[in-house]
């Protein structure tokens, strides 16, 4: 396993990183199953493992399978998204982001966390205040470095800007969604991300299993989530499929193989997270990490999907709330009428 910098963090960390999502008892694995997952990645040189506080219990799993190990673990979680109905128990503010990280360093049993990230951007707290709280917990020691998830690039860059004119931490780190079939995070996000020295972790390089093989026309509910999740009866996804089907045939490589290699090949890109949920799948995906792809098998899939475009959009992409909420995009009725 070769290892990669994360930003200019001075962190070394695996180009496969492995996604705690699925450990959540509720989504179906025992203890012990994810446990066996989880040593198997580091046995295997993954270092990096990444999950967060509304994960249900998996950051407790993780915590756990950690013991004797913690030191040779880059443990990266989040915060920010809602735990449960009260109003104050989500988002960026001090008074959350300084109890959610206590509430984290408890359920993982350790002293610090690697990489503290928030898990969406939050448009009812300063940003300002986010940062200070975080960079607070850096010399706190309880985090070594920051940074965030699906945070746009105007954030990225006024949060840069914050921290130098303010004297604050840095956000070292950004978790974007990342696949060949949605790439419009290469306009912007990856570009600001280098020039500020940022490590890049992307999740769903598989494209929320589409990019599998698994997922083919005509039997695109061979997959459970496939009953509900628009991404899988897209039919334009779909067609880019096909057409990634045969390259992959042609280069002699898997799908997953070829999805992952693709992922990590953008030099902005610092690991990519693999969402494992046996150890079947996680045996599969380890077998392509030394897979690179050349140059004409790159330009192909440039073909199928351009650079910097998406082909539909994920179920699971973060929506900002000047789009989402209709207050912010309309005047009340009583101002318009009145013009």
């Amino acid at each position: 396993m070769h290892y990669r910098t994360l930003g200019r963090t001075g962190i070394k960390v695996s180009p496969y990183a492995l996604g705690a999502l699925n450990f959540a008892t509720s989504m179906g694995n025992t203890e012990d199953e994810s446990a066996r997952i989880i040593h198997k990645a580091l046995d295997a040189g993954i270092n990096l493992v990444d999950t967060a506080d509304v994960y249900g219990d998996s950051e407790e799993i993780v915590g756990r399978a950690l013991k004797g190990r913690r030191d040779d673990v880059v443990l990266a979680t989040k915060f920010g998204r809602p735990l449960g109905d009260e109003p104050n128990h989500r988002g960026g503010s001090r008074r959350w982001v300084t109890k959610a990280v206590d509430a984290s360093l408890r359920r993982l049993q350790t002293d610090w966390i690697d990489v503290y990230q928030m898990h969406r951007p939050d448009p009812d707290s300063d940003l300002e205040e986010t940062i200070s709280t975080l960079s607070d917990l850096v010399h706190a020691g309880k985090v070594r470095a920051f940074g965030t998830s699906a945070l746009p690039v105007s954030d990225i860059v006024q949060a840069q800007w914050m921290s130098e004119s303010r004297g604050l931490e840095r956000l070292r780190t950004e978790q974007p969604p990342y696949s060949i079939l949605n790439r419009s995070v290469e306009r912007e996000i990856f570009p600001v991300a280098e020039q500020f020295g940022m490590g890049i972790l992307v999740w769903g390089p598989l494209g929320q299993g589409m990019l599998t093989g698994r997922v083919r026309r005509g039997q695109e509910t061979d997959l459970n989530r496939a009953k509900y999740m628009t991404t899988f009866t897209d039919e334009r996804r779909i067609d880019a499929v096909e057409e990634l089907v045969s390259l992959a045939d042609e280069a002699g490589v898997s799908m997953p193989h070829l999805a992952m290699a693709f992922a990590i090949s953008h030099p902005a890109v610092t690991s990519a997270l693999l969402g494992a949920r046996t150890e079947a799948q996680l045996d599969d995906l380890l077998a392509g990490v030394d897979t690179v792809l050349s140059d004409d098998v790159l330009d192909r899939i440039d073909e199928i999907v351009a650079p910097g475009t998406d082909i539909g959009t994920l179920d699971q992409a973060y929506v900002p709330a000047s789009i989402a909420q209709v207050a912010r995009r309309r005047r009340p009725f009583s101002e318009r009428s009145a013009a």
